[in-house]
């Protein structure tokens, strides 16, 4: 590690040396990491080594966020309680970090199920359009790297990784669909299976025409109308 070079931009790179000139070096390396400028996202405390928390007026913030959407979509999760969502919520506060992420990027988080063995809550991006603050990615680093010029600021997968949270497979993102109408505008990257990224594909899903698609393209490829939805486990 460079002296005097904050640690996050070693540790979320895989940078190696050029005969670019140094400015122009640092100001690739804070292109692809754009998440992570200015040090922790939005308010976000650090604490107990990693540990992502937010400020206790951003979680009553996102607490409040949380039960109004929940409340006014009850056909996404019938027979649920808040009280017990929320309960959960406050017992894993990087897991409510994560969900803020999801919001604060235009996700629109909801609860989608529950499971009965873990207890655990599902939320999944509940945004009519693919989330703006997503837009214009890449599949995958590897795609992102792949491309020689016009490279975006990011991929789909790493932003996933950083908020922690998982891509939606084509089934999540078909169960999704099943609660309402989503990406009719626009398009969302969903997970791929290995078999078809490794020959360089990935796929995306959108609906059109009252009936829901998934499509590939080059996992290299962005556009400015998609992103990618997440799912969570609280």
């Amino acid at each position: 590690m460079k002296k005097g070079w904050p640690a996050e931009i070693w540790h979320t790179t895989d940078c190696k040396t050029s005969s670019a000139s140094p400015s122009k070096s640092f100001q690739a390396i804070a292109r692809l990491t754009r998440p992570f400028s200015g040090g922790h996202a939005d308010g976000m405390k650090k604490s107990n080594g990693n540990k992502r928390e937010l400020p206790l007026g951003q979680r009553e913030e996102i607490l409040r966020t949380l039960k109004a959407r929940f409340e006014k979509n009850m056909n996404r999760h019938q027979g649920l309680q808040w009280a017990k969502v929320q309960a959960r919520l406050e017992a894993n506060a990087e897991k409510l970090w994560s969900l803020h992420e999801m919001e604060r990027t235009g996700g629109e988080p909801d609860v989608v199920g529950h499971d009965k063995k873990t207890g655990e809550y599902i939320f999944y991006d509940c945004s009519a359009e693919s989330p703006k603050g997503r837009r214009s990615v890449c599949y995958d680093r590897e795609g992102l790297e792949s491309r020689k010029e016009h490279r975006p600021d990011n991929s789909a997968v790493d932003m996933a990784a950083a908020m922690g949270i998982e891509l939606l497979t084509e089934e999540q993102y078909r169960e999704l669909q099943k609660l309402g109408e989503f990406d009719t505008k626009t398009s969302s990257w969903v997970k791929t299976p290995s078999d078809i990224r490794k020959l360089g594909g990935a796929l995306f899903g959108d609906r059109r025409y009252d009936n829901v698609f998934v499509y590939h393209n080059g996992a290299q490829s962005y556009y400015a109308a998609r992103a990618f939805r997440g799912s969570l486990r609280v």
